[in-house]
């Protein structure tokens, strides 16, 4: 049995890669074409063409494929079985013939990451907070850019109090039955979307048919929800750590996207310095800080898949 499993059977970790599994079967044109629009809008390209793109923690492979699409010469790896397997299905399904190279692999082993080189871009979206050692990971993800990159991460933001409430909710659910784990998927869902899950919930219960709502960045509300709920290990940062992070690894901050904060992910495109990659330095680099609803208003998007 590999880690990924026994942490899994051990409770000390969610399966990521079993839920975006499930994710796959929902996926068609129109959540490709969202997850496009919102690789353009981060990285301001139109397309990445002839660039590099890697995939840390590619999760369902989603947006693996919107690079694709975009033009870049892919390489996804994610430490979970079941997700490599996901991404697998994904390219097999929409991409087949894609310059998409897809392997089991964890940011957090050296060796590995010494065998790949580095990127034009390096994506890593809800994944890095997952690891258990999310600014290692973070350190290791920032090594794989190359001069002139671009680093496109998203960490959950810390809300103190509430974070350390959530991270007791995902350590309860990762060893419990499925019991408790529906209770609080129904507690959680209830807080976060208020009256919507009420229905979701009896259709589960009851065995009927799932009604899925497609959210931005192509993404399924009800798989997010799960993702969130489930979620562990799980850790938090603050935007001022995290640019300042980067800043000591000389890496500048290009687009800020926060979650206004409430509970949820922030966004950060960051620059290595060197060649450009065609992302455009914005005239007013506070511009592009945009600030989210609360929890109430804007629920968390968990996993970057």
């Amino acid at each position: 049995m590999d880690d990924s499993s026994l942490q899994i059977r051990r409770g000390d970790r969610f399966a990521f890669g079993r839920n975006w599994n499930a994710f796959v079967d929902l996926v068609d044109e129109g959540r490709i074409h969202s997850a496009i629009g919102s690789l353009r809008a981060a990285l301001g390209v139109e397309d990445l063409a002839g660039r590099t793109f890697a995939d840390v923690g590619c999760g369902s492979g989603l947006f693996s494929l919107a690079a694709h699409r975009l033009g870049a010469r892919v390489h996804s790896f994610d430490f979970d079985a079941e997700a490599v397997e996901s991404a697998v299905r994904l390219r097999r399904s929409f991409a087949p013939d894609a310059a998409w190279t897809i392997e089991r692999g964890s940011i957090l082993d050296g060796d590995y990451l010494a065998r790949l080189g580095t990127f034009d871009v390096v994506y890593a979206w809800g994944v890095l907070h997952h690891t258990g050692a999310m600014w290692r990971a973070f350190d290791a993800a920032v090594e794989l850019v190359a001069p002139g990159g671009l680093l496109f991460v998203a960490l959950y933001n810390d809300q103190g109090r509430q974070s350390r409430i959530w991270t007791a909710v995902k350590r309860r659910y990762n060893r419990s039955g499925p019991a408790v784990r529906g209770a609080l998927i129904a507690g959680s869902s209830a807080y976060i979307y208020r009256a919507w899950p009420l229905l979701e919930i009896g259709r589960l219960l009851s065995g009927g048919p799932r009604r899925t709502v497609t959210r931005a960045r192509g993404m399924s509300r009800w798989h997010d929800m799960i993702d969130w709920v489930g979620g562990y290990p799980f850790e938090v940062s603050k935007p001022e750590q995290v640019i300042a992070r980067a800043h000591a690894r000389d890496l500048s901050l290009l687009h800020l996207k926060t979650c206004g904060g409430g509970l949820g992910c922030n966004e950060y495109v960051l620059r290595r310095p060197g060649r450009s990659v065609g992302a455009q330095e914005p005239a007013d680099p506070a511009g592009d800080l945009v600030h989210l609803g609360g929890p109430r208003d804007q629920p968390p998007q968990g996993h970057s898949r």
